[in-house]
């Protein structure tokens, strides 16, 4: 009898627990949002004394290497700052580019994480904190991953026509402020408080143009990217020309794998450079 009687009771109680629970009475558990999940483009720079012929296009070995076509897509592009680099510093980069074929601008805005140490959970983490998480369903992530360093980039992309212009032609700085502040995204927007992005952009001036040319072939399976860039060189009194190779992917594996047999082969061929891409820094700094 007693033990039946201990049985009631705590059946009562368990089933009063449950009830409380159900009728919202007790605080339901919060569970905070995903990190994103990213895709994976590897960029390995190319030797341009090497890979370019004095017409400064890819030589016929390079194309016959990637089975790559003489044709090339070109790209204007050009970012927008302040004269001291406001948006810059703070880690985003709002860029404006024409595509060969394309009637629209392109605008996109990315905020990018340096990775530490490899570890790419904890730059997804330092977004997420920052309001950036896998809800986030117009922006994509990716993880740039270069010879030696990696960056994590957030990046909200957009399109915005102006009449007037035609072929490569990038819109006036007034033109293409106003197509950036009218498309700006929140986050950007309201960065550092309400209204902050498109302040900054309303100050902001071109960095660049760069008219860039990028060829499409196959290597290893996988549909592989070089884009020569001429970029002003140091002293501003000529050109640095800016070769790069790049495949992306969703595996993580793949990237790993594939980011050293890419080296291996293009070590082979003595068509590598052994330094980590910088070509929006090298714009930021030299425009």
């Amino acid at each position: 009898m007693l033990k039946r009687l201990l049985t009631t009771a705590t059946l009562a109680v368990t089933l009063g627990a449950a009830l409380l629970s159900g009728a919202g009475l007790q605080p339901a558990t919060a569970h905070a949002a995903s990190n994103m999940v990213p895709d994976y483009e590897v960029k390995l720079l190319m030797n341009p004394s090497v890979v370019l012929g004095s017409d400064f296009k890819l030589t016929s070995a390079v194309l016959t290497a990637f089975s790559m076509p003489t044709t090339v897509t070109k790209m204007n592009v050009a970012f927008l700052d302040t004269n001291t680099k406001s948006i810059y510093s703070n880690g985003w980069s709002p860029r404006i580019r024409k595509m060969e074929g394309e009637s629209d601008f392109e605008l996109s805005y990315k905020k990018r994480y340096p990775i530490a140490n490899g570890d790419i959970n904890a730059a997804l983490t330092q977004a997420n904190n920052e309001g950036f998480n896998a809800g986030d369903t117009n922006y994509e992530a990716q993880v740039e991953w270069g010879y030696q360093n990696k960056t994590l980039s957030i990046t909200r992309t957009k399109s915005g026509s102006k009449s007037g212009y035609s072929g490569m032609e990038l819109p006036s700085i007034s033109d293409a402020r106003s197509l950036m502040i009218n498309n700006a995204p929140d986050k950007f927007n309201n960065w550092l408080y309400s209204g902050w992005g498109t302040s900054m952009l309303q100050s902001s001036r071109y960095y660049g143009p760069v008219l860039a040319k990028r060829s499409i072939g196959t290597w290893s399976g996988m549909q592989l990217y070089i884009e020569v860039w001429p970029i002003l060189n140091a002293a501003g009194t000529g050109t640095e020309y800016i070769v790069e190779a790049s495949f992306k992917t969703t595996s993580a594996t793949t990237a790993s794998a594939k980011h050293d047999e890419l080296i291996t082969y293009l070590q082979s061929k003595g068509w590598f450079l052994a330094q980590d891409s910088l070509k929006t820094q090298l714009i930021m700094d030299r425009y």
